[in-house]
């Protein structure tokens, strides 16, 4: 007996890849790790689980953040194990969008990310890619890819540039920083002298590296001006990477392959194979939409 013909389909070459690429797609999404070094106050330890009740009051709290990011972590903890109870708090959470506590709002754009499934988590993420403050616009981001959602992927090329720092007001600068210096969130960068010799602080807005001092110290400043570069710290190049395997286009490839050929002084080996691992499958993926 004759066995019947398959149904027409791609070839098997071509299945075979599309299986690799969900198969990798996949493993990205569920591994997708959302800048947690930046997430947490400094020695912050959270005790024992909340009950229903501590949760819900915790979240409430606008006069103690540290509960509501203690809330916030737990809730995460429980979406993590699958447990739908979570989903009561989900309008809740959304709404801490607009707190003005900013490692709150930073806190809120990972958690998000954990349920890729929910709408009201979709949507609070496309807002907060607008936030003023960048790591919430960053984590916004990554935490959109596990969405399927490429709307943040402008911030996640960002996270691979250098980022330039401006002067907020008028002034005489002083730098407190040497070239080369190892810098995190809120490192403070220089001060201006204002006119009435009061002074006004300039501190970084992300983890980097100080890559140039642009003016001389002591140079009269107007506000905008440029006064230094940062160049972003390996763990966000890492997260970057990984988030544009999944929605980097044709366009990206310089950028990401500048990374491939990083020096040793500049980057570890891991950020310029996941580099080329990442331009491969950039490449893969155009080619396969051509097809």
């Amino acid at each position: 007996m004759t066995p019947s013909k398959p149904p027409i389909s791609e070839s098997a070459p071509a299945a075979e890849a599309r299986r690799r690429r969900s198969t990798l797609i996949l493993t990205l999404v569920a591994a997708l790790t959302i800048l947690v070094p930046v997430l947490f106050w400094k020695q912050t330890w959270f005790g024992q689980p909340l009950t229903d009740e501590q949760i819900t009051e915790y979240l409430a709290d606008t006069a103690r953040p540290r509960h509501m990011q203690q809330a916030l972590v737990q809730i995460e903890e429980r979406i993590e194990r699958g447990d739908s109870s979570a989903e009561r708090w989900y309008p809740q959470m959304a709404g801490l969008k607009d707190s003005p506590v900013v490692e709150l709002r930073v806190t809120l754009a990972w958690v998000l990310g954990t349920d890729n499934r929910s709408e009201v988590f979709h949507e609070t993420l496309l807002a907060m890619l607008r936030d003023t403050e960048l790591l919430v616009r960053r984590n916004a981001a990554l935490s959109l890819v596990r969405f399927g959602d490429a709307s943040g992927r402008e911030e996640i090329l960002k996270m691979l540039e250098p980022y330039t720092v401006h002067a907020g007001e008028a002034g005489l600068l002083r730098y407190r920083l040497e070239e080369g210096k190892s810098v995190d969130s809120g490192t403070l960068l220089a001060r201006i002298e204002r006119a009435d010799g009061s002074m006004a602080e300039i501190r970084s807005p992300a983890p980097g590296r100080l890559s140039s001092r642009d003016l001389r110290d002591g140079t009269a400043v107007t506000a905008g001006q440029k006064i230094a570069t940062l160049v972003p710290r390996e763990d966000h190049v890492w997260e970057a990477l990984r988030a544009l395997v999944l929605v980097g286009r044709q366009e990206d490839l310089p950028l990401v392959e500048s990374f491939a050929h990083a020096s040793d002084e500049t980057y570890p080996d891991r950020i310029r194979e996941q580099a080329s691992l990442t331009a491969a499958e950039i490449r893969k993926r155009e080619s396969e939409m051509r097809q």
